[in-house]
């Protein structure tokens, strides 16, 4: 007879405890396959528990298919997978060797969210939540908020000098669902273009996604039209206002030029990332491709997670009015995928200026942060060894350094020392020429503090 001594946790029933001890017994091994279990009415007198808590015990694994049932007959064990042994009584399971503590951490790319306007949204938030009330958890539609749509569209009008209208903006959780979404709305017969070197994850959601991708070498000026030519593509994937990771920013030559290939055959498109384009320190953020697109072929995609916080996952894309028509025709039945909360919120954000504010403090502090470690570098030992490269924009800087050690070799010793690096070499998505041992210095998660000592550690490890 089964016999288990039941200490349910407080809050959770008796015949959960039951129903846990018998999944138990049977991953173990100890009720094996086809074995009878006890009449619900003798287990319950066994036990000394009432037979509704052998019966909804029962119930619960016989949902779950650890035990079957035959009419007239009882219940018995299914045959299922035994659980893996547990480690021996006092033998600790293996542990992973530790890591040594991170001493700076040049690798991570992301705003620094302790200087969140938190009070600000917070506030809007519950303005938001007491004048829409139980209008807050209507779904929006497909595309988005209509007033976030708005806000967006002023603001590109304003600072990106983009006419487009709210019709034409789609609201998703994140870039990527985005780029799922033009995937969907090009189709998978189109062959992609991307950058080399570029961001890891755009090429793996379009593989992923069954699409051919090619990777096109870029040079000072961004992607180059004969390349993409070469290539094959019919649509290209560009950064065109702060490439990552090499911080080159294109010309409006080559920007013509892209443009010119687009509209040679019918089909071709560009999709402009504009990823980090508020942070530009000198002057005022560059206009975009889509700006000058006056065939329709651009398709702009852009962030809040970069300029705010990794959390929020709110991007947008503005489509071409071919492009609109054909999501509203084929892609409409997809829900919004941002809640009306943050929606609603971000909307007043950008309308009522906290955002434009929020963004030139941010670039004020990001620009002292980099002259910090532009500075840091010059007095530290490095300073004969090294070339800073492209420092104009975004949250990071190339720097590259003079050594005879091969990129992995100088970030496994970095890391050993407690610096957490990147190499450009890490980004090239196929092979493209020898290593140039430049670093992808991201500062906005750099403690300031041990800039000095971080780059002594890094002078002696080159």
């Amino acid at each position: 007879m089964l016999t288990y001594t039941l200490s349910a946790a407080p809050g959770t029933p008796l015949y959960i405890a039951l129903y846990r001890s018998i999944r138990a017994d049977i991953l173990a091994g100890k009720l094996v396959p086809d074995e009878r279990l006890p009449s619900k009415r003798s287990l319950a007198q066994h036990m000394k528990v009432s037979v509704i808590t052998v019966e909804n015990a029962y119930a619960q694994l016989l949902a779950e298919g650890y035990i079957y049932a035959v009419e007239r007959r009882g219940y018995f064990a299914s045959a299922v997978e035994r659980a893996p042994e547990a480690p021996a009584r006092g033998e600790a399971p293996a542990a992973a060797p530790p890591e040594t503590p991170c001493f700076v951490d040049f690798r991570s790319n992301h705003p620094d969210c302790a200087r969140f306007p938190f009070s600000v949204w917070s506030r809007l938030l519950r303005d938001e939540l007491s004048r829409r009330e139980t209008k807050l958890l209507a779904a929006t539609p497909a595309n988005g908020a209509v007033e976030l749509r708005e806000a967006i569209a002023a603001y590109l009008f304003e600072f990106r000098g983009m006419r487009v209208s709210a019709e034409q903006i789609v609201i998703g959780a994140g870039s990527e669902y985005l780029y799922n979404l033009i995937v969907q709305l090009l189709g998978r017969t189109h062959v992609f273009a991307v950058e080399n070197p570029g961001h890891v994850k755009i090429p793996r959601i379009y593989e992923k996604n069954g699409l051919a991708v090619r990777y096109v070498d870029i040079d000072e000026r961004g992607m180059p039209v004969p390349g993409l030519r070469a290539s094959g593509a019919d649509v290209a994937h560009i950064s065109p206002s702060h490439h990552f990771p090499t911080g080159v920013v294109m010309p409006i030559g080559r920007r013509q030029e892209l443009l010119a290939w687009a509209g040679e055959e019918e089909g071709r498109y560009i999709i402009e990332d504009d990823y980090d384009s508020e942070f530009r320190f000198t002057g005022r953020p560059l206009p975009t491709l889509q700006s000058i697109d006056a065939g329709g072929r651009v398709i702009y995609t852009n962030t809040f997670s970069k300029s705010l916080a990794p959390s929020i996952r709110i991007s947008y894309m503005v489509l071409p009015a071919a492009l609109m028509e054909r999501f509203r025709r084929e892609l409409s039945f997809y829900a919004c995928t941002v809640t009306s909360f943050e929606q609603y919120t971000l909307a007043r954000f950008l309308s009522e200026g906290h955002f434009e504010r929020h963004i030139n403090r941010m670039k004020k502090y990001y620009r002292s942060e980099r002259d910090a470690v532009i500075e840091a570098i010059g007095r530290s030992p490095l300073a004969g060894r090294a070339e800073i490269l492209e420092q104009d924009a975004g949250l990071h800087f190339l720097l590259r350094v003079r050594t005879e050690k091969s990129d992995a070799v100088l970030s496994r010793e970095a890391a050993a020392a407690g610096i957490r690096l990147s190499f450009l070499s890490e980004y090239q998505n196929a092979p493209r020429n020898a290593e140039t041992h430049e670093i992808v210095v991201n500062y906005s998660g750099a403690d300031m503090a041990r800039l000095d000592a971080a780059f002594e550690r890094l002078a002696e490890i080159l």
